[in-house]
């Protein structure tokens, strides 16, 4: 797949938040420079809120859950305590023409 260098694999990163918005709210401009800086490094190739506000979602490209992990530990979110992650690893079977 032309978007994934060799060893790398694509990650789902679900975030739930596990308080309420009203302390969600102030992170989300330092949680969005994270996610925007990710972008520019090629780590990231979607993300957004769930439907509804419940968290969000980001596909990212890797080599091991235990780096989407590491990377994770960054977001402010992560560091404030008010999201719980699940990371999924998969290898793309599959892409749409555009994505190869």
């Amino acid at each position: 797949m032309a978007f994934l260098k060799d060893g790398e694999n694509l990650f789902v990163i679900d975030l739930t938040y596990i308080t309420a918005l009203e302390t969600i709210d102030p992170l989300v401009a330092p949680h969005m420079a994270f996610i925007e800086r990710n972008y520019a490094a090629g780590l990231f190739l979607a993300s957004g809120a769930k439907v509804p506000r419940t968290g969000g979602v980001i596909i990212a490209r890797g080599r091991s859950v235990a780096d989407i992990e590491d990377l994770i530990t960054a977001d402010p979110f992560h560091m404030a305590g008010v999201a719980r992650y699940k990371i999924t690893e998969f290898i793309p079977g599959n892409v749409a023409a555009a994505l190869k």
